[in-house]
Formats: C-alpha cells, structure tokens, sequence
C-alpha cells in the first residue's frame, strides 16, 4: 500500500504517530518535501537514519527547501522502478526531480524543490542552498520523462504547490519564479489523478485533485 504524508524537518517523533505505526511490511510511505533527517551529518542523524532503515515499510522523500543539498549531493544516483534515485540506505531512497516512478502499478511524477519563504533569514544562519531551486537541465529532464508516458501519470507529488491551483489562496505569494510557471504549465498540459504537495504545512483536500498534506497519512 501507498502512503502519503508532508514534511517532517527531521522529527523522529513523527514515526512514532499510531497514523504510521499501522505500517506494515510491504508498505511504502512517501515524504513531500522537508525530509530534514539529512541536515547536519552529525552522529545522531546517522542513527536516526539507521534506525529508519530498520523499518518494516520503504520511506520516500522528495527534497523540499529546508534540505543540506551538500549532503544530498554525496549520495550516488542509481535506476529505480523506472526512475533515478538516490539511495540513502537500502530502505530511504531520494525521488529526484523531473523523474516517473511506476510503484504497484501506479505512475508517480515526483518534482521536488522550491523557494524559502524566509530566504535570508536562512542564509544568515548558513543554512541555505541555490540548489534548492531547480534548473533548467531538471526543468528539461521533467518534459521528456513526461513526453516518454504521454503526459498521463497517476499521481503528481511535489512539494510547492502549483500557482493556479486553488491551494494558492490559502497562503498567497507576492511573485511567481520559474518553478511557478512550470507547475502552471502541468496543471494545462498533464492529465494525472492527483497532485499531493507539502509545503503549505496544513492537512486539506483543496479541490477533487489536489491535496495538501502535513501530519496526516494519506492512503493511495
């Protein structure tokens, strides 16, 4: 079974919620954005890390804006379910940006990523990356995977939310950026069941399609 929940900034805690301990094995929970438990690389992360590779079920994460690229970009990229990867450890794998993943029969276009709402308030505590931003190459790889299935996939997971969708008005930006645009154009362009989205820190079914997740647990 698929399950979908929203950001955890490294809270362990999080995993002792009865909404998770009802995983089993076989499972597989996926994380939209603000992963967090690849922050500091210190000897605690490293054991909270093992510990979540110890877990009966398989742990996804898309990268949101609160992610040590630097250390994200230590971990080799490898071919998984029909996508790239980064493998964490063998039960935490890293979805990567613009990439289709085909998990128990279903397609999952995962595009992580996005801008800090308080960006200097984090690069004056030197805990802010470029990278969180997307590319262009990232932007361009997104539109031949797409191309390669049609623009039909199942599910559509991010972590910033498109600007046309409904979910906007909720917590409404001053300006647009490239991410933006690009989001706009897949609500015009790709036919998909559901968007799922992190970002907005709030547990609400926006429209039929579109979901923002937070502390629920969200089953596919």
């Amino acid at each position: 079974m698929l399950y979908i929940t929203g950001n955890m900034h490294g809270e362990m805690a999080r995993f002792e919620d009865s909404r998770l301990r009802k995983l089993k094995k076989g499972d597989t929970l996926i994380v939209c954005g603000d992963f967090g438990f690849l922050w500091d690389g210190g000897p605690k992360e490293e054991k909270n890390l093992k510990k979540l590779g110890g877990k009966k079920y398989r742990i996804l994460f898309v990268d949101g804006t609160h992610e040590n690229f630097d250390l994200l970009d230590q971990y080799p990229e490898t071919d998984w379910n029909g996508g790239k990867v980064q493998k964490i450890n063998d039960n935490v794998l890293h979805l990567l940006r613009g990439q289709i993943y085909e998990i128990e029969g279903k397609k999952l276009f995962v595009f992580g990523g996005g801008e800090s709402a308080e960006k200097q308030m984090y690069v004056d505590a030197g805990k802010w990356w470029e990278r969180e931003m997307p590319s262009l190459t990232e932007l361009r790889e997104a539109v031949n995977r797409l191309r390669e299935h049609a623009f039909k996939v199942d599910y559509i997971l991010t972590h910033e939310p498109a600007p046309g969708m409904p979910a906007m008005k909720v917590n409404p930006k001053d300006s647009t950026n490239q991410l933006d645009a690009f989001f706009d154009e897949l609500v015009k362009r790709v036919d998909y069941d559901k968007w799922f989205f992190g970002s907005l820190h709030i547990d609400r079914k926006i429209t039929a399609k579109t979901y923002s997740v937070f502390n629920e647990v969200v089953p596919l």
